[in-house]
């Protein structure tokens, strides 16, 4: 049996990245090229453009993504922790400009324009959030043992390292993107905080704290946020504007096992089918076995991060993993029940699938970062 003879770089690298969890990453904007050009031929067509219209505007985003994903795979923690960190920095940076200066979508304030492309703060910023939150919670393990909620030197002034001054930024973050309105995202976040804190020990006693900040979330969503309040009341009564979720399950009903192929017509109405509702659009092209398939594929990959979490040594990775499994699942989730009809549409994209540069990018960078952690957490 050969045994390598030269240890350069490119070949650890290589033997020591989590090649399965990185072929699936792969795999996925692959199939994201072939879907945005299914879906996206439509809306381009509507809108009067060539067929390969959102391929086009795409194409810089799969190229710098798959950039972040290799260049950041490479990366050992403390240049992931200086990346993460200059991801937070803009992040928060942008975010101010969508309450002054917002570019709108589609009635939405969250996006800001950058003279060629418009981006997303509250998306650009999750690797940033996920990595610095897990190395803020791993230093206060370190420094005040596993009570980190109750302990009272943990909630002082005197020192950066304390909740006094992590919470207040964290709700500030929350309450912006809130107002843009965008309630998914908002959502989203607190659920891949409380994730992250119920990993790092949270005592149960907390959990219905949370929920009632969730459910006050809901409320003020429902009293002053008027589409909310319509998605919501059309979800629960049927009444009221229900044209986009009513052609998504008719679009998934129409493919049928193998899909319509050429006579799929359904998705032709649905406004999102590139972004939103990608996933009706999947099913009706190609059936639901593909469909199916597809979520195999994004529960695998699910599968793989918990391992991965699970099996590593330093509290940090363990944070930082966790949170990205909680963040992927949790934004799958929201995005199949909105497609199936099950819950109020929030507007949530699916990872790596949908049409996005922003999203795209954010989840190539995360996703990156974890491996780079993974790979040096399980050999150095």
């Amino acid at each position: 049996m050969l045994k390598r003879s030269e240890e350069s770089k490119l070949t650890s690298w290589y033997f020591e990245t989590d090649r399965r969890l990185l072929g699936c990453v792969l795999v996925m904007i692959l199939l994201s090229v072939i879907f945005v050009v299914s879906a996206g031929s439509i809306k381009a067509e509507h809108m009067g453009e060539p067929w390969y219209y959102f391929l086009v505007k795409a194409t810089p985003f799969y190229i710098a993504g798959l950039i972040a994903l290799f260049g950041a795979s490479f990366l050992n923690k403390k240049w992931v922790l200086v990346f993460a960190g200059l991801n937070l920095v803009a992040g928060l940076a942008l975010l101010p400009l969508t309450v002054v200066a917002p570019h709108m979508i589609n009635n939405s304030a969250r996006f800001v324009s950058l003279g060629f492309f418009n981006v997303m703060p509250s998306d650009i910023m999750k690797p940033g959030f996920i990595i610095m939150t897990a190395y803020f919670l791993s230093l206060m393990k370190q420094h005040y043992g596993d009570n980190i909620f109750f302990n009272k030197e943990a909630w002082r002034f005197n020192t950066w390292l304390s909740w006094a001054y992590y919470l207040p930024a964290f709700i500030l973050f929350i309450l912006i993107v809130f107002n843009h309105p965008d309630f998914g995202t908002s959502i989203l976040y607190l659920g891949v905080f409380t994730a992250m804190i119920f990993i790092a020990g949270m005592p149960l006693v907390l959990i219905p704290v949370l929920g009632v900040a969730g459910f006050l979330m809901l409320v003020a969503a429902f009293f002053t946020l008027g589409h909310v309040q319509r998605r919501i009341l059309a979800f629960f009564t049927g009444a009221g504007d229900t044209y986009q979720v009513d052609s998504s399950v008719d679009s998934i009903r129409h493919g049928g096992l193998l899909g319509s192929g050429d006579d799929a017509f359904v998705k032709q109405y649905l406004p999102d089918v590139h972004t939103d509702f990608i996933f009706a659009a999947i099913a009706e092209d190609m059936g639901a076995i593909m469909a199916c398939g597809l979520l195999v594929l994004l529960f695998y990959v699910f599968r793989r991060l918990i391992t991965n979490a699970t099996n590593a040594r330093d509290l940090f990775v363990v944070y930082a993993t966790g949170g990205t499994a909680a963040l992927f699942g949790t934004q799958i989730c929201f995005n199949m029940l909105t497609t199936l009809n099950l819950f109020a549409p929030k507007g949530m994209t699916l990872p790596f699938i949908s049409y996005g540069g922003s999203s795209l990018l954010a989840y190539c960078l995360l996703f990156g970062m974890i491996l780079a952690l993974v790979r040096e957490d399980k050999w150095k």
